[in-house]
């Protein structure tokens, strides 16, 4: 396999590893940077609930989530081909319109300054529009 051909991302058996206990404690309010997103698949329309770290932000309308993996990241484009997603975030359900992913330089000048640093070693990030 060429690198070209490689998929990025976490590995599958981390991945397996890990899923069930972040979503058992992930969108709870004794968490508050973890959260779940839930989303359609852009091809499949099969539903899923993905953990993710939602990133304080200065501005209490903006979601903000990093993309460790890159932009290519699978649950991100369902979320910008569908327009929007919910997100179970501190004990509440909460939906997010008008994604768009955004290069870490931007992502950084939204985060609040302790996560500013880390926000700008991802290689992108996704940001909504908080509605409610």
């Amino acid at each position: 396999m060429t690198d070209a051909n490689r998929r990025s991302g976490p590995p599958k058996a981390l991945v397996r590893t890990t899923e069930v206990v972040a979503l058992a404690v992930a969108g709870r309010r004794w968490i508050p940077l973890w959260a779940v997103i839930h989303h359609r698949g852009r091809r499949s329309g099969t539903a899923y609930a993905t953990p993710i770290a939602v990133i304080p932000t200065l501005d209490r309308g903006v979601i903000l989530i990093g993309l460790p993996w890159g932009a290519k990241t699978n649950w991100a484009l369902n979320v910008v081909a569908a327009g929007g997603a919910r997100i179970r975030w501190r004990g509440r359900e909460l939906a997010g319109s008008a994604p768009r992913i955004i290069e870490p330089t931007d992502a950084a000048t939204l985060a609040t300054r302790p996560f500013r640093p880390i926000v700008r070693r991802m290689p992108a990030a996704i940001v909504l529009t908080r509605a409610g």
